[in-house]
This record gives structure tokens, sequence and C-alpha cells, in this order.
């Protein structure tokens, strides 16, 4: 049964264990008692990660634990890499440890050239948000790393780490997504490590961006803002060079500190991030991906829907959402994405129909990466309970697809 507890209830249960009442946590978190009972009950949606942070940090506890994560699913394909978790714990305890390497037995020596093609490889799943089968290499691929980074020297201690790097994001990522916040961890501690070890500015941006990626996926918003703005004061010394990659990191980096400030409801400083990243982009390729950024114009807009929506601005998501060219990003996961804050959008507007259509497209594009989103989940969930709409049946079957009660 505590499986099956929808969030507002897991809130109610977190209220109740530190002995207080509605009012205590309508006091908290700076709301009304109707606010509160509404969310409670849920009859008023939790459709933004700001509110949730939020009343997580009220209660003391961690964001997973208001949102249930991680969801398991009946199917291999539908439990979006949940059996490759214990391999892919084992690959990061042995990268992040020690004399890891060691520890790591292999029929055969890789080499940068074979690991380059698995890596990129991977990371073509990865962006198409086909998560069972990332799961199905991932954990090799690290465990190969290990020993190729471990007998490196030279200059091919760079390209080795870099590629740790790559395959340690990709481990983020994943667990992250899944709910093993933990794992995300030792995934970019492992980042942060092979920066240091490469000596190269560019790859600690990159880590550090991942840095930031976890602490907003656990709430820790003024974390992530300080990490993306000492990021940004180091990264810009060296934006004189012509380096496309600097660029992009440093526009990535804007966008997540965008992400963080509106999260923090202050829209001053988020739509000074966004339009710092707008301009970056504008003069960089569309296509661009740097270190599995996909940092462009197309997903500078992308995240321009997603601040209006954390902000509390609904018809800006609505008229920044008609903006987006959004075939034109070659990821699944980030046009699922912009469906996903698209319906959350839709239904702070009252549109539920239309709502209703923007999150069965956004799980039509990427299935694993949608039912694998607590905001996605309410937002599937308020539509099966709400008024009737034209894609009713469909809301239905999807809840079913989720186990949502």
């Amino acid at each position: 049964m505590v499986a099956n507890l929808s969030t507002g209830q897991r809130v109610a249960r977190a209220r109740r264990r530190l002995g207080w009442d509605q009012a205590a946590l309508a006091a908290a978190v700076d709301r009304s008692v109707s606010w509160v009972s509404k969310i409670e009950t849920g009859r008023l949606p939790l459709d933004r990660m700001s509110v949730l942070g939020q009343l997580a940090e009220a209660l003391g506890v961690e964001v997973i634990e208001l949102t249930g994560q991680p969801y398991r699913h009946e199917s291999a394909d539908l439990d979006s890499g949940h059996a490759a978790i214990p391999g892919l714990r084992l690959a990061l305890q042995q990268a992040t440890m020690p004399g890891g390497a060691a520890l790591v037995n292999l029929p055969a020596f890789p080499t940068l050239l074979d690991l380059t093609a698995r890596v990129e490889a991977a990371e073509a799943l990865r962006q198409d948000a086909k998560f069972t089968a990332l799961g199905d290499v991932l954990p090799q691929i690290i465990q190969d790393l290990i020993v190729v980074c471990d007998a490196a020297g030279g200059d091919d201690v760079r390209e080795a780490e870099e590629l740790m790097l790559r395959a340690s994001h990709m481990a983020r990522v994943s667990s992250n997504l899944l709910g093993h916040h933990d794992l995300g961890w030792s995934a970019v501690q492992r980042e942060l490590v092979a920066a240091e070890r490469a000596e190269s500015p560019i790859l600690q941006a990159a880590a550090r961006w991942d840095l930031c990626g976890v602490w907003l996926h656990e709430g820790e918003l003024s974390a992530a803002r300080d990490i993306a703005l000492r990021t940004l004061n180091d990264l810009e010394p060296h934006l004189g060079s012509a380096n496309e990659g600097l660029q992009s990191m440093w526009g990535a980096m804007h966008l997540r500190a965008a992400v963080a400030w509106s999260r923090l409801w202050d829209r001053r400083e988020a739509e000074a991030h966004l339009a710092e990243a707008r301009r970056v982009a504008a003069g960089l390729a569309l296509d661009g991906n740097v270190f599995q950024t996909q940092f462009n114009a197309v997903n500078a807009e992308i995240h321009s829907v997603e601040i209006s929506l954390e902000l509390g601005h609904p018809r800006d998501v609505l008229s920044r959402a008609g903006l987006v060219d959004v075939l034109r990003i070659a990821s699944a996961e980030r046009q699922s994405h912009f469906w996903v804050c698209t319906a959350a959008g839709r239904m702070m507007n009252g549109k539920e129909g239309e709502a209703a259509d923007a999150i069965l497209r956004a799980d039509g594009i990427a299935p694993q990466h949608v039912r694998n989103r607590p905001i996605a989940r309410n937002l599937v969930e308020d539509l099966r309970s709400g008024s009737k709409h034209a894609q009713a049946e469909g809301i239905t079957r999807l809840a079913g697809r989720m186990k949502l009660g």
C-alpha cells in the first residue's frame, strides 16, 4: 500500500511524522491551510519541482520520499534499466575507490578506439531515452574504462579520462531518472576526478554541469545555483578562445543557473541567465551537443518553457511553447521533456484535454523517460481523476502502465 501512495499522501505522511497539523506545514511554506489540504488530497496538482523541493525542505526529507522513487514496472522494457542497477552500482564502486582497477577482471584489454565507438553508441541510446538498452552495455563500458584509465599514460590520459567522464555522465542520468540518487553522486564524483586528471577546463565544466544536475534532481537548489555561478566565473577567463566547446559549456551552465534560479522563484536572475544562453546559442550549431548537454538554440527555448513553468507563469509556458520548433532537436529525451512541460502548463491553464494530448505525445516519444518522472506521473494521476476530456481512455491506459494506484 505504501508503494501506491500519491505524492500528496506522502506529503501528509511526512507532515504527521513531525507531529505537525496542516496549519504548521502551511506556515512553514508560506501557504494557506486550504492549499496544504488540496495538495495532500490531490485536488491541487504538484506540477513543479520547485514546489516539491520547497515541501521536502520544510518537512526535512529528501525529494524522493515525496515522489516515491524508484518506480518499478511489469516488463523489462518499461522497467527502464532497473535490472542493470546492481551491475552499475558495482562498476561505479570500483571506479571511485582507490585501486579499483585491480578488482576488475577483463578477458582482453580494450583499446581506446573500441571504447570510443562503444561510448558513442551508448550516447545515442541515452539521447533516445532507451535506458533499458543503455543499462545492458553501460556497466561493462565503465569497467573497461577503469582498467584503461589506470594503465593510460602520456596523451592517452586525457582521452581515456574524457571517455570515463562521458560514460559516468550516462550513469548519472540513468541513476537520477530511476531515483537512485546515491549512484548519481558516485557517477559525478568520478567525473570530477576525470576532469582533474585530464587537467582540462572544459572537462571540469562538464563535470560541474552534471554536479549541478544532481543537485537539481535532489532539490538542493542553493547548491545547484552556487556551483553554476562558480563554474561560470571559472570559465569566463577562457572565453577569448575560439573553442566552441568552451562556448557551449558557458551557455549550458547559464541554462543550469536559469533553472536553479527559476526553482528559487527569482524571475529576474532566471531570465538574465536564459538571455545569455540564447545569445551564445545563436552563434553555435543548431545540432550542438557538447558533452551531451544538447546546448543549442532549440534546447535554450525548451528551457524557457521549463523556466516559466517553475516560476508559476502558465500563460508564458504556452506562449513560449508555441515558438519551439521541437522537431529540430535530435534528442527524444529533450523532445519528451518539452511535451511534459507543455502538458503541465496546459493543465495550469485549465486546458485538460490539451494537457492530455501533450503528455500522451511525450510518452509516445520517450516512454521510459516519461514513466519515471514524478511530475509526469502526477500529471497523469490528475488527468485521470479530473473532468472528462477526449483523451480519457488513453490517460487511463497510461496510468495503468505507470501502475498508478
